[in-house]
């Protein structure tokens, strides 16, 4: 196995069926595809913690887009198992069930990366491992990824793909923005060692790094809680005038900038990023050809270090 070619930016399918209906997701989709976007995020517990939602509704309106415009080929598709309340943790049988749901909703017979969503320590892990590579060998799943493991489970889980001949993780995806750095310090060093990439998630820290919040600033937003609360260190407040410093030199967006630094880290294949209209998108896709300087990148990286 080899990773996919992800592209420059992941459009993340957290939203769909939460901030985005289904019409909107389907004008995002297209949207994304037409601007050079060929990567696709998505699990099955997407969007299970929303009102009046069960779980799933994020791969149906994937599938249901997919088999309406006809381009599983033009789409790199990830999905994930583990977290979902209706199918939750790693067992051999839950990873079995779970593939063929994701399938039936996303509407194809294969995804290029399916990610173990979570580690599970109720579970062996040469259980799941065996689990998952025989979703390999059936062809259902093209590449293997794992996300939130710590170092420790994630080098043990590689030792014993290696030792038992198994289809190992080959991407990683963790929680990682400029205001959100503690995987640089021993999981990074793993995945460069491993050769394993990167696909960041919350890579805009649910919106900070857009730079619509600010001291002051009332932003009406699912995700304005989370959001405001890095308002409270002093750094992140600097960091922002750094940002629109930078973004000015280039004439783009805060959003474009902050991808762009993420970009640029070691190991990173692509960041993931969501979008709730097609002026987001507008903003954040020029970060795949945005590039920034080793003093600009070094400005940056200062403020938060």
């Amino acid at each position: 196995m080899t990773a996919p070619n992800f592209g420059s930016i992941i459009l993340g399918g957290n939203v769909f069926g939460w901030t985005v209906s289904r019409d909107d997701a389907f004008t995002l989709l297209d949207a994304y595809l037409d601007r050079g976007g060929r990567a696709i995020d998505t699990a099955d517990s997407y969007s299970a913690w929303a009102p009046g939602n069960r779980g799933g509704e994020s791969e149906e309106i994937l599938g249901a887009w997919l088999a309406a415009r006809k381009q599983r080929d033009r789409v790199i598709l990830a999905t994930k198992v583990a977290k979902w309340p209706a199918q939750r943790g790693l067992s051999a049988k839950n990873i079995a069930a779970a593939i063929d749901g994701s399938l039936q909703r996303l509407q194809t017979d294969y995804v290029d990366v399916y990610f173990a969503h979570e580690d599970d320590p109720d579970v062996e892990q040469a259980e799941y491992l065996g689990a998952f590579d025989a979703l390999v060998k059936a062809g259902k799943v093209r590449t293997l990824g794992a996300s939130n493991f710590t170092p420790a489970r994630l080098a043990s889980a590689l030792e014993l793909s290696r030792a038992r001949g198994l289809a190992a993780f080959e991407v990683s995806q963790d929680h990682w923005n400029l205001v959100e750095r503690g995987i640089e310090r021993e999981l990074v060093p793993l995945l460069e060692r491993e050769r394993i990439v990167e696909t960041p998630f919350w890579s805009l820290a649910s919106g900070f790094l857009t730079g619509k919040y600010r001291p002051g600033a009332d932003v009406r937003s699912a995700r304005s809680r989370s959001a405001s609360k890095y308002l409270a260190d002093p750094a992140n407040v600097q960091l922002l005038a750094d940002l629109d410093a930078i973004a000015h030199g280039h004439g783009a967006s805060v959003t474009a900038v902050s991808l762009a630094w993420l970009r640029a880290q070691r190991c990173i294949a692509a960041p993931i990023a969501s979008a709730r209209t097609v002026e987001q998108l507008r903003e954040m896709l020029p970060a795949a050809t945005l590039e920034l300087s080793e003093q600009e990148m070094d400005r940056l990286s200062a403020t938060t270090r």
